[in-house]
């Protein structure tokens, strides 16, 4: 028998199953090794002379949940440091704390 029409009946066996970590159908169940992202390994998989698949994959172009609030965070800081350098210089308990070793008193009272 060919490999044609006739040998295509024949094949109703899956070698491959949807991997854990990127969700495709890739993961080879006899290698137990992910042929698109490389799981188990703890690197991903991913080639340079690829670059089509890099682009696809990189950061981006999921959801994001952690990435997309990063920026509005950071902004929020530097407000935030601007708002208690505008305060009177010393109010802060660290402040404080340091007058009190200078003073030559103990750090504990």
């Amino acid at each position: 028998m060919g490999k044609g029409t006739g040998s295509f009946g024949k094949r109703r066996n899956k070698t491959h199953t949807l991997c854990v970590r990127c969700g495709r159908r890739s993961f080879h169940l006899q290698k137990s090794r992910c042929s698109a992202c490389g799981f188990p390994s703890s690197r991903v998989r991913k080639y340079n002379w690829s670059v089509k698949a890099i682009r696809r994959k990189t950061t981006g172009t999921g959801r994001m949940r952690y990435l997309r609030h990063l920026p509005s965070q950071i902004q929020e800081q530097f407000q935030r440091r601007d708002s208690s350098s505008s305060k009177e210089e010393g109010s802060c308990s660290l402040c404080l704390r340091r007058s009190r070793a200078v003073a030559g008193m103990t750090w504990g009272t």
